[in-house]
């Protein structure tokens, strides 16, 4: 749309909410004197936020910076930007006057004071702590989506330095398509991974993606679906393989299916033939800095979330997880010995309705499972093998009514005679419905100081620590 129409609809949409206001004002105020001041105020408050906001988008349209995201594009890519506001602005200028912070500021003042204002801030500012330090740590800021990559300086376990693409541009997806995984159209969430330079990638709108071939990832990126309603849903999902630095937050996982015996794109210069995928919902291969971070994830062909191949540095925190089998393996096989440097760390998560085993099932590493809400499980909750090493801290164990499956834990196809010197704790743990954890092995602290990677609250706060699990309902100018 060229500038002089931008001006035409935002000038008629001026006289519009000038006339908006004059009957709000007058329904509120009876005082006329009161009216004609408040009134003053408010009109000469829009029409001045009205042309700054016309002058700060024609320069940025003027100015806004190039970044070629393919070898084979050489002009301005859209998609990438400073500011993923600057995006919402130019597509949607209409709607971006509305939610501008003095506008809606003015108007509250001009409508209701500035006494009740001041109250509700405080009291937002004394409420939103949860004792989660992740959430803590950001979701009390109601200009959360000004600053998204706080989010990276967040972190907590054994994944806490993974910074994803804090350090790069934004990318914006307003693509939900996957036509090509060779060649990605560029604003898909495809494109966007594949890139070599570090990128937050965000999305336009609420969308649900599905993937004709799995999502191969580069190295430090972040996939922030706050604000929108973003499904990966129905085909291929995420594959984190041999990289480093990934964030995943914010995303609805589910109905992941096997793919693959096709051509992917794993790079801008580089894509390779890819054999059957087992249909996880995440799956991390040979990877390290990996935070798995509010997502929602349910239903999968193999795993929720698996970890193989030595990796290691993982967060998995904040996540609900539903509806599945076997929903989180962390290492490839008792014979792969490289999985005995991996650590792991689970955190704030609800397992929830319809699970049945492996919340984790365990081989080699050092696992810290802490302030976890386990509602549901059918057959174990936690399981290994290969003498992993487990440190259960502060977590809710819910046992079903089944009374043949009130154990928590499971060694998997291995004698008492050999488990019985694996080093697994439940401290602090607790149990209900007759729930039960069978430790083994040395008791002392020493002995669990690679699977410990945070301080663990009280299992009495479990419930207000994990209510938020899953993926958020984030609103913008609103506490998340």
């Amino acid at each position: 749309m060229a500038m002089w129409e931008w001006k035409k609809s935002l000038s008629l949409f001026s006289v519009l909410l000038f006339v908006l206001l004059v009957g709000a004002l007058a329904r509120v105020q009876k005082d006329e004197t009161t009216l004609n001041l408040r009134f003053a105020f408010v009109g000469f408050a829009c029409l001045y936020e009205n042309a700054r906001f016309l002058n700060a988008a024609e320069e940025e349209l003027q100015s806004s910076p190039t970044s070629t995201m393919a070898e084979k594009l050489e002009g301005l890519n859209e998609h990438a930007v400073d500011d993923p506001e600057e995006v919402a602005r130019m597509v949607e200028i209409i709607g971006a006057l509305l939610l501008t912070s003095k506008v809606k500021t003015v108007l509250y003042h001009a409508l209701h004071g500035h006494q009740n204002s001041t109250e509700r801030r405080k009291l937002g500012f004394f409420s939103c702590g949860t004792g989660n330090p992740i959430d803590d740590c950001w979701r009390c800021d109601a200009n959360w989506q000004r600053n998204r990559k706080r989010l990276a300086d967040c972190g907590i376990g054994f994944g806490r330095n993974a910074i994803g693409g804090r350090d790069g541009r934004y990318y914006v997806v307003t693509d939900p398509g996957d036509d090509d995984p060779v060649n990605p159209k560029p604003g898909t969430l495809r494109h966007a991974v594949i890139q070599d330079e570090p990128l937050w990638i965000v999305f336009k709108r609420d969308m649900v993606i599905t993937l004709k071939q799995e999502l191969i990832m580069n190295s430090f990126k972040t996939i922030d679906g706050r604000g929108v309603n973003v499904h990966i849903a129905n085909g291929a999902c995420i594959t984190i393989q041999f990289i480093t630095n990934v964030i995943i937050h914010g995303l609805h996982i589910h109905d992941c299916k096997p793919t693959g015996n096709a051509m992917v794109r794993s790079s801008p210069s580089h894509y390779g033939w890819r054999t059957m995928a087992d249909g996880d919902g995440v799956s991390i291969f040979g990877s390290s800095h990996i935070w798995v971070d509010h997502n929602s994830l349910a239903n999968c062909a193999d795993g929720l979330v698996d970890a193989v191949m030595g990796s290691t540095a993982i967060t998995i925190s904040n996540n609900y997880f539903t509806h599945h089998n076997e929903v989180m393996l962390l290492g490839h096989s008792d014979s792969y010995v490289r999985d005995k440097q991996m650590q792991v760390t689970i955190a704030y998560n609800h397992f929830g309705e319809g699970l049945i085993q492996r919340m984790p099932r365990c081989r080699h590493g050092y696992f810290h499972v802490v302030n976890n809400d386990y509602t549901h499980w059918e057959m174990y909750a936690i399981g290994g093998s290969a003498e992993p090493t487990i440190n259960s801290q502060g977590n809710r164990y819910l046992a079903p009514v089944n009374p043949f499956a009130k154990e928590v834990t499971k060694r998997v196809d291995t004698a008492e005679g050999q488990w019985k010197s694996w080093n697994w704790r439940s401290e602090g743990d607790l149990m209900l419905n007759g729930a039960y954890f069978t430790p083994s092995g040395a008791g002392a602290s020493a002995s669990y100081a690679r699977a410990s990677s945070l301080g663990a609250k009280s299992s009495s706060m479990v419930g207000t620590i994990t209510a938020g699990a899953g993926a958020l309902g984030c609103r913008r100018g609103r506490q998340c």
